[in-house]
């Protein structure tokens, strides 16, 4: 058979590449963003005195580290729904449910690894820095917030940088409840096309470049960051 790569690059086929593309970004963007707001929250209660409180967290961050990301995200599509009230169910549908949920459960599920990797940079942070600050009449919040923080997420960077490529990939899981992302409408050029090996070579090509992107700008941030606590 002759390759021939501008027949799912082009026309139909290539819009759908971009609008899956577009789908999987937002995706993964999205995720990301309520993954961190949660992890940051976690990170605090992990590190505050209340006993029954980081018991929950401990029970959480062990819930979404140890059960398939796939067994989550139809959890949320397929189970969670069906404890809703019907109006609030059919508030939802209308609401692009799929994307919806995924971006739930991706959010979820990657809050768990990046407090953890949170939680690890800042107890590499020597215990001087929060005593400085608690001697400045800080408090705790204010002290996590401006001092510790701030360190803390600069040491956690390669890990949470390899974390947020891993999110990235993991997006492509949407395809099991029907998000038309870069995997879901990879399959469906498949299908229509059976151009199987461009389709998938494309695809594969666009997960690499993001994911080096990610890398790249990773490794920049880590170097700055270095070199700012470093004065």
């Amino acid at each position: 058979m002759v390759l021939d790569f501008s027949h799912v690059m082009t026309g139909r086929y290539g819009q759908m590449i971009l609008d899956g593309t577009v789908v999987t970004l937002e995706l993964a963007l999205g995720a990301w963003l309520l993954a961190m707001l949660i992890a940051l929250v976690l990170v605090m209660i992990r590190l505050s005195n209340k006993r029954f409180a980081q018991l929950l967290v401990a029970a959480y961050v062990s819930y979404h580290r140890n059960v398939p990301t796939l067994i989550q995200l139809m959890m949320w599509y397929f189970a969670i729904p069906t404890l809703l009230p019907e109006s609030l169910q059919m508030w939802v549908n209308e609401m692009n449910a799929e994307f919806l949920f995924s971006l739930v459960a991706l959010g979820l599920c990657q809050a768990a690894y990046f407090s953890e990797d949170i939680r690890s940079g800042l107890r590499a942070i020597p215990a001087g820095q929060n005593e400085a600050a608690r001697a400045l009449g800080m408090g705790y919040l204010r002290a996590m917030w401006l001092v510790m923080l701030p360190q803390g997420i600069g040491n956690a960077l390669p890990s949470v940088i390899n974390h947020t490529v891993l999110l990235f990939k993991n997006t492509s899981l949407a395809m099991v409840i029907g998000v038309a992302e870069l995997t879901y409408v990879t399959r469906d050029i498949e299908n229509q096309t059976f151009r199987t090996f461009e389709a998938y070579v494309v695809a594969t090509v666009g997960y690499l470049a993001f994911s080096l992107l990610l890398m790249g700008v990773g490794a920049l941030l880590a170097r700055r960051f270095q070199r700012a606590y470093a004065r």
